[in-house]
């Protein structure tokens, strides 16, 4: 609200309110059935990576996704575009089916820290949406960033997916590299699950 300076911007409203909701609701059932792992998410950022280039990528994705928030509230201060209501609403139900994705994520894998670790006990899921990309949660994170900046009305925000796609892409390469050398049985699971983010395309 701060950069579009009005609070008259219900674009804005609307997707803190999908979000914020998105993000309480997975936090409520992680809090009543997966305290550990709940753990591991909030052990996040730059600081708390272990090898130098995920601190790197960290603070690039935190970089390009405080843009991804300033642009578009940039745009309704300039009245740059004019995105329809379908544009808008479509937005949000993908911020929602981004968060939905990361969702069946948790719920499948207990180990999904926040950073790139294996952990004494872990072992290699391969069933719910890591039977079809290796990186399901990278998947819906993809899904909810290309979603927002339509959810806060703006064509010209689209353009900050770019640097955030290459970001994951780095990360995702990165970590398959860590499993490779750090987890039992990644490297059969590769075999098996050929794609890492989008079925039939990488």
């Amino acid at each position: 609200m701060a950069p579009a300076w009005t609070l008259d911007y219900w674009q804005g409203w609307v997707y803190l309110s999908v979000f914020a909701a998105s993000a309480a609701l997975i936090t409520t059932y992680l809090w009543k059935k997966d305290r550990k792992l709940l753990e591991r998410r909030i052990n996040a950022g730059p600081r708390a990576e272990h090898e130098k280039s995920q601190k790197l990528i960290q603070v690039l994705a935190s970089l390009v996704f405080i843009g991804t928030m300033i642009l578009p509230s940039l745009d309704h201060r300039f009245s740059w575009s004019a995105v329809p209501l379908t544009a808008v609403v479509a937005g949000d139900l993908l911020v929602a089916l981004g968060f939905l994705m990361v969702f069946l994520v948790f719920k499948e894998n207990t180990f999904t820290a926040a950073t790139i670790t294996v952990a004494p006990d872990q072992k290699v899921v391969s069933t719910g949406p890591y039977a079809v990309v290796r990186h399901p949660m990278y998947s819906g994170a993809l899904i909810l960033l290309f979603g927002t900046p339509l959810a806060l009305g703006s064509w010209w925000a689209l353009l900050m997916f770019i640097p955030m796609v290459f970001t994951i892409l780095w990360r995702t390469r990165d970590e398959e590299r860590f499993l490779l050398e750090n987890l039992t049985g990644y490297q059969e699971y590769c075999r098996i699950v050929r794609y890492r983010l989008v079925p039939f395309v990488w």
